[in-house]
């Protein structure tokens, strides 16, 4: 395998002569190349990708070449581009040098001259990610802490909390696994009227069905085995502030039913009561289930669905907002430095691009737990590839042949979703193991350590086949 198959070219001209010259002349010397017709079509691929080098014409109907460069100075401020024109002046010149470009370019120009090009601005890239210490950095403070981003999709994300946060509706945060979604939550109560009171948390997947109903609605002395004493309900403890479920898809429906009671009454009975209490929360849910499809099959109730989908917030997962990742190592290679109290000057080149090309099943949280174990396995000052531990390709690649081929849009999903779980499954059994292994093998304090619920983590374990009894 070439060197330069690791580095991804990204390719816009509206001449589609040009772009597949450019393509055959690259992908001979063993690069990646994607092509666009436009600068608009570019910069969306730019969003949800990540590229050593962009090569742009100067001159397109649709986002010209200084707009390009205005965009990427955004969104990925590390690729160089370098820009290509049939019409060349030194205005045009001085114009694009002055927005940023690395390199400027007259058609018509020889292969060997644009790869001479391309070489040479990977390596400037490689000598600027090789030195470079990525600052922290929040886009608003007033947010959330440690809930960062750049992109477009995010700071939509973050104009939604600000706008929804003064009310007193219900949202309900929607995303994959690891995206943030009590990150949001709790960014809504902190910027809400309700701040100064308290902000509680469940995980609706924690607990059997009976012992979750305790949990929320409370009960009293002696209302069912093990009741020895009465006990508030997460309603009421909530009272005056905001009330987070997270992974409300997993309710029962007999739970379900209680719930929306208690909504729509704005009271709640404790189990085994007769007196009910007024409450006033917040509801605040999440899932990364589609709720509108579990109504449509019946397993979720749909006057549930509308009263908690009042305010829909749209989590994105980290592969749709590759510009951002750069930020969020920054922020966790700082929190992870002073934490265990090193030096961590940043990432070595060949450590950046690994992670640019990763594709992240697990999301924000897998990318902060690489960053945590690269923090305290790396040796100096830099943290390089083989500290970050990341699947091989050849791993991924190899549980990708145990999935059949899909035929249809659902299989598809089905597919794409095993393929995540088969890819970050390596990440997570280094995870559990180094935690299990810092706590002397219990549970108890490495679930605890890890931020995680203690049946969450060991469901985990169940998952992942491991088990502690051998190693006590």
């Amino acid at each position: 395998m070439s060197e330069n198959s690791v580095h991804k070219i990204l390719v816009i001209d509206d001449e589609a002569v040009i772009r597949e010259g450019l393509r055959q002349a690259l992908t001979l010397e063993g690069y990646q190349v994607i092509v666009a017709p436009n600068g608009k079509v570019g910069m969306e691929k730019l969003q949800k990708d990540s590229f050593s080098v962009v090569i742009s014409d100067l001159k397109m109907p649709i986002m010209g070449g200084i707009e390009v460069l205005k965009t990427i100075a955004v969104l990925q401020p590390n690729v160089p581009v370098i820009i290509i024109t049939g019409f060349a002046t030194v205005d045009s010149a001085v114009d694009a040098m002055k927005n940023g470009a690395f390199e400027y370019l007259t058609k018509p120009f020889l292969p060997d001259q644009i790869v001479e090009k391309v070489q040479a601005a990977i390596k400037q890239r490689l000598l600027n990610l090789e030195s470079e210490i990525i600052s922290e950095s929040i886009p608003d403070e007033s947010v959330a802490d440690s809930f960062i981003g750049k992109s477009e999709a995010m700071q939509k994300v973050f104009q939604r909390i600000l706008q929804v946060a003064p009310t007193a509706s219900s949202v309900l945060i929607t995303g994959e696994s690891g995206t943030g979604k009590e990150l949001v939550a709790r960014a809504i109560h902190n910027n809400s009227p309700r701040k100064e009171e308290p902000f509680v948390a469940i995980d609706c997947n924690s607990l059997p069905e009976n012992l979750l109903e305790s949990e929320l609605f409370g009960h009293v002395k002696g209302s069912f085995t093990g009741a020895t004493q009465s006990k508030p309900g997460l309603f009421s403890v909530a009272s005056g502030g905001s009330l987070f479920l997270d992974e409300i898809a997993n309710l029962s429906m007999a739970t379900q039913a209680k719930l929306l009671r208690v909504l729509q009454q704005r009271e709640v009975a404790p189990i085994g009561g007769t007196k009910a209490t007024p409450i006033d929360i917040r509801l605040i849910a999440a899932t990364n289930r589609g709720l509108d499809k579990m109504v449509e099959e019946g397993t979720f109730r749909d006057d549930l669905y509308f009263r908690l989908n009042i305010i829909p917030i749209s989590l994105p997962p980290l592969r749709e907002r590759a510009g951002d990742i750069p930020l969020l190592i920054g922020y966790f290679l700082k929190k992870f430095s002073e934490e265990v109290g090193r030096e961590i000057k940043g990432l070595s080149a060949d450590a950046h691009l690994a992670l640019h090309d990763y594709p992240f099943p697990g999301n924000v949280r897998e990318l902060e737990n690489i960053i945590e174990r690269a923090v305290v396995l790396s040796q100096g000052n830099l943290i390089h590839r083989e500290s970050l531990e990341l699947p091989t390709s050849q791993e991924i690649e190899s549980a990708l042949h145990d999935i059949p081929a899909p035929i249809n849009t659902d299989e598809l999903k089905e597919v794409k979703r095993i393929a995540r779980e088969q890819a970050v499954e390596p990440v997570e059994k280094a995870f559990v193991y180094a935690a299990l292994e810092r706590n002397g093998w219990n549970v108890t304090k490495a679930a605890e350590e890890t931020g995680m619920l203690r049946p969450n983590f060991q469901a985990l374990l169940k998952k992942l086949g491991i088990s502690v009894k051998d190693h006590i």
